[in-house]
Order: C-alpha cells, then structure tokens, then sequence
C-alpha cells in the first residue's frame, strides 16, 4: 500500500494504463510542457518524459481536438482527453453529444467510441466561468456515462475502468479534492487521499458505495459533497441520530439498487449537490426514489443544492453559495421533522 492523493493516483492509472496498452495516449491543453505543472492540477506531471510520443499539448481549441479524439477512437485508439476545466466542456459540446455519445448506437454496434474525458469542477475562487459543477448537463445524455470519484483509490479504478470501457466516459473530479502540492495547492482543500494497492484493480463504472452505515436517514452526495455529508454525519451520531452517507461515484448510469436498500432501511432521504438546484442532479434522483421507493418513505426526499445563481467570484460569496455542514444538518432535520 501507498498513500496518494487524487492528482497523484490518476498520474499513475494514466501511466499503467498507457504501458499496459499502447493503444491509449493523453491530449489537452498544457499536459506535456517540459518544466510545467503537468496540466492544470498537475495530473499529468513528468509523463511526457515517460511517453514523449503519446502525451499530446493542443492548442485552445475543444471543439478541434474533441474531433480528434473521437476519430482516434473510432479507429481502434483510446484517448484519454485533459479537459483543463469542466466548464470547457461546452465549446466540445456537438463533438461530445452529437458525435461521440450517439456513433455507436446510430451504427448499431459496429463503431465504438472507447473515448475518456477528465474534466476539473467545483467552486474554487476562480469565477463563474471556471468553477461549475458540470454533472447536471450530462448525466441525461444517452451513450455517455458519468463518473465522480471523490477519493484517490476510487479515482484511480475508475479511470482504469473507463480507459477499458467500449463507450464514452466523463469523469468529473473536484478541484477541492485533487491534493496538488506546491504553487497548484488548494486553499481549502479536503483530504481525499486513499491507500493505494501495489497491484492493479479496478473500480465499476456503474455502482455507488456505503462510506457511512446508519439507520434514521440517508444522505447521498459525490465528490466533495460526498465528504461533507460524512462530516454532518459525524456530528448528527454525536447527538444520537444515526446517518448512512453514500457516495454515489456513478450519476449516469445511477445505483439505485445501492440507494434503494438504505432508503427501505432508513425511510428518509437527503440528496446534497454543489450545483444549482433546479434541473440538478438531485432532481433526477429525487424523482428516482419517488418512483422506485415511495412507498418505503416516511418523508417527502430533501434536496440541498446551491441557489440558482453564477458561482460568484468573491470567497465569502462562494462559501455562501454551496451547501455545507451546517445545511447538511438543517436538512437532516428537516426530513426528520424537528
């Protein structure tokens, strides 16, 4: 075992992946300049020098080198596509939407796009162009799957898996949770590091996960959300109510075999996401638990979600802006009415 932070663990799944199969090669903007940070969070630091002919620098240009990958894809390649902010994931939003999800269904099986996107989120000081949360514009995209994982031995897994996966896959990661060192440091910044096996494995695509078992209510979240709501659990055991926190990992497709057994159990739910609220992720499941468990509820599902606004620039702001422990314990209570 080694402990690794999230950076660190999706440098060395890139770097496994890439000797495992020559196939695989990683393009984006800045992932590759001798001397630099190894992309925006330093993913991809020092692999240039490791694979000089497949870590591939593009220019600014998303809808381009989308194009490119996508093509490289159809033709037996599997890339790997740095996208220096989720937010950039718009200006490639034909390629991925229109091209890269729809291909393999529009040839009936016969062309397959093995395609993975890395995209940075979150709120970190950096504006209303540079800190959304991107999830909700994806996760109803048929042909893609979306993943978010929030600690390094999950970040890892997954990357593997969706660098063997036949489809396109996104991979959200919270810029909160990256544990960069040095001048791409955090302020801020959550422990989302892991203890890393030695040998190779791989996390599903498709299945979320119990990081807290608990008997009175059910809190779902991902990415740093995921952390949060551990943190509220912790304090609502302190005054004995008895939290089960899961991290989703998977939005698309979502686990509702995972969230059905804690919601039978519990009666109760609170889904927390970082975006905003309308048209979120937490809608969807929301309407998911609605229709698939109802009946077992004791209380109406209790979204808690940032408020329908850009992500404000000013730190104070920010903070305001998305849920935290204490609305995560406002919300508890609330679905337990009190």
């Amino acid at each position: 075992m080694k402990r690794q932070g999230i950076a660190e663990a999706l440098r060395d799944a890139i770097a496994e992946e890439m000797e495992r199969d020559e196939s695989v090669f990683c393009l984006g903007e800045d992932i590759a300049v001798p001397g630099g940070w190894g992309g925006a969070f330093t993913v991809t630091l020092g692999l240039e020098k490791q694979f000089p002919d497949r870590m591939i620098n593009t220019p600014i240009a998303e809808l381009g080198f989308f194009g490119i990958a996508i093509g490289a894809a159809l033709m037996g390649m599997r890339p790997i596509v740095d996208v220096q902010y989720g937010d950039f994931l718009f200006l490639a939003s034909d390629q991925i939407i229109n091209n890269a999800a729809k291909i393999r269904y529009m040839s009936g099986g016969k062309c397959k796009v093995p395609l993975v996107m890395r995209a940075p989120v979150g709120a970190t000081g950096r504006g209303a162009q540079h800190a959304q949360s991107m999830e909700r514009y994806f996760i109803g995209v048929p042909g893609l799957k979306v993943v978010a994982p929030s600690n390094a031995y999950d970040a890892k897994g997954i990357l593997k898996s969706a660098v063997r996966d036949n489809n396109p896959v996104v991979i959200f990661e919270h810029k909160l949770l990256y544990g960069s060192k040095g001048p791409r440091a955090e302020a801020g910044a959550l422990d989302g590091t892991s203890n890393i096996p030695e040998h190779d494995y791989t996390v599903p695509l498709d299945k979320a996960v119990v990081r807290r078992e608990g008997s009175d209510v059910t809190i779902l979240g991902w990415l740093l959300m995921a952390h949060l709501s551990i943190g509220a659990a912790e304090q609502l055991a302190a005054h004995g109510i008895s939290a089960e926190v899961i991290d989703l990992r998977s939005l698309s497709p979502i686990d509702y075999e995972s969230i059905g057994r804690s919601v039978k159990k519990t009666g109760r739910a609170v889904i927390v996401e970082e975006g905003p609220k309308t048209g979120g992720v937490s809608a969807e499941i929301a309407a998911g638990i609605s229709e698939r468990f109802g009946h077992t509820l004791q209380a109406p599902v209790v979204r808690l979600a940032s408020p329908d606004v850009p992500v404000p620039f000013s730190p104070v702001l920010e903070n305001a802006y998305r849920p935290d422990v204490p609305r995560i314990l406002a919300g508890v209570r609330q679905v337990l009415g009190f």
